[in-house]
C-alpha cells in the first residue's frame, strides 16, 4: 500500500519533516513524483523508518544507522562488529554515570554531616 508523505508521518508517528531529513540524509529513497498528484511511498518506506526509530531508541546515532542499513547485504559479523562497539561505548558511559551517582551521593552525605555553616563540602568539591 502507498502512501502520501502525510499519511505516512501520521502512521508512523514522525513528523512530515524527519521523513524529509531521512531522505536528504540518504536513509530513505524518496520516491518519483508523478506528473499529477503526490509523491506516494512504498511499505519499504515504512518498515525502513520503523527500522531507523527503533535504532535510534537503541542510541544508535543516524550515521550508524546509515552503516547499519548499508551492511544490511553483508555478512553477519560486520553488522556484530557495529554492535559490539556500541555495547562498549554505552558500558563505558554507564561506568561513568556510576562514578558521577557516586561522588553526588559523597558530597551531599559531606552536607548532611556538616556542621560548619561557613563552608559547603559541594562547593568545595567544584573548586578542587
Amino acid at each position: 500500500m502507498a502512501r502520501t508523505i502525510g499519511k505516512l508521518a501520521k502512521e508512523l508517528d514522525v513528523n512530515v519533516e524527519t521523513i524529509r531529513f531521512y531522505e536528504r540524509k540518504g536513509l530513505i529513497d524518496q520516491p518519483p513524483k508523478p506528473s499529477t498528484g503526490y509523491r506516494h511511498y512504498p511499505d519499504q518506506v515504512v518498515n525502513r523508518i520503523r527500522f531507523i526509530k527503533r535504532a535510534q531508541e537503541l542510541g544508535f546515532t543516524l550515521e550508524e544507522i546509515l552503516t547499519l542499513l548499508a551492511l544490511n547485504d553483508r555478512p553477519c559479523n560486520k553488522v556484530q562488529e557495529l554492535a559490539t562497539h556500541k555495547l562498549t561505548t554505552v558500558q563505558a558511559k554507564i561506568e561513568s554515570l556510576q562514578k558521577l551517582e557516586n561522588a553526588l551521593n559523597n558530597v551531599i552525605e559531606q552536607c548532611r554531616s556538616n556542621s560548619d555553616v561557613s563552608h559547603c563540602p559541594v562547593i568545595e568539591s567544584l573548586q578542587h
